[in-house]
């Protein structure tokens, strides 16, 4: 993955017009976490239809106070030139490339009648109902994020902070947590009908 170094808030917001699918990583050079998450995001494959800008906060000051990012590393999710979302910290590089391919999908679905909603499955290799869930999505061809809790720690916190609960499978379906493998309410909320 390539990642287009920027000058000045100009020019980002230049190539940003060009762009249906945007990321834009805030980070300063030298600091432990940004360079974390700059080779990260490198070492990710590269998706046809996805930019990758970087502001180096040390040489570019006009961005980040643009859009009142207030701790480096962050990555910004545009759509075109509009931000959709930051996510701060560094993540690892299949973080970076299920984001990628899941926003890509999302916007893909724009021009169909009914997008599907951001569905992020919370797991554990060992969990036999967290396997059934992802079969099921994937029998059904449900786009998801699967985070692998056992392994992030801080993904793992994210989800009891929403939740309350540490058991897995835990679904979020747009911001909607759904603990164990709830049919009902799976097909309830994405729209499957058996």
């Amino acid at each position: 993955m390539e990642i287009i170094n920027i000058t000045s808030k100009n020019e980002l917001l230049e190539n940003l017009a060009k762009n249906k699918n945007n990321y834009v990583l805030i980070y300063k050079a030298g600091s432990e976490q940004s360079e974390c998450a700059y080779t990260n995001l490198k070492a990710t494959e590269d998706i046809d239809g996805i930019k990758v800008f970087g502001v180096n906060v040390a040489e570019v000051r006009d961005v980040h106070t643009y859009y009142f990012v207030t701790s480096a590393p962050t990555l910004l999710h545009f759509e075109g030139d509009k931000m959709i979302k930051p996510l701060k910290g560094c993540d690892k590089p299949d973080f970076y490339k299920s984001l990628f391919q899941n926003s890509l999908f999302v916007v893909e679905n724009n021009n169909s009648e009914k997008p599907q909603k951001r569905v992020t499955v919370y797991s554990t290799p060992s969990c036999s109902w967290c396997t059934r869930l992802k079969n099921y999505f994937d029998q059904h061809k449900i786009k998801y994020r699967d985070i692998d809790v056992s392994k992030d720690t801080k993904a793992a916190e994210e989800m009891v902070k929403k939740s309350g609960q540490q058991g897995v499978p835990q679904t979020d379906i747009s911001g909607q947590i759904i603990v164990g493998f709830d049919k009902p309410k799976i097909d309830r909320l994405l729209g499957i009908k058996n």
